[in-house]
């Protein structure tokens, strides 16, 4: 494999979506966990008795896990060189 062929590929896996998104939801994920495990009485009982800030905490980071595992399970790949037109092509 050519060296510009690895460099797209990198680039590609670099720039794809579900790392930005996975990595976000996991990070906030982290954040609203561990605030949800240090509430306080008032907090949860504002919440009708629900430790909310926990759960969705925790949802946000099994979400975010599951967009890194599908990107590093699937991972992106760039386009043939035949898909891309010409950068002297005009479209209408």
């Amino acid at each position: 494999m050519s060296d510009h062929k690895i460099d797209t590929a990198r680039a590609a896996r670099l720039f794809d979506v579900r790392r930005v998104i996975g990595g976000l939801f996991t990070v906030y994920g982290v954040i609203v966990t561990i605030l949800g495990i240090f509430d306080t009485r008032a907090e949860i009982d504002k919440a009708a008795g629900v430790r909310i800030n926990l759960w969705i905490g925790l949802g946000m980071l099994a979400l975010g896990l599951l967009f890194l595992l599908w990107q590093w399970l699937r991972p992106a790949e760039p386009p043939e060189a035949s898909d891309i037109p010409p950068a002297n092509q005009v479209r209408d």
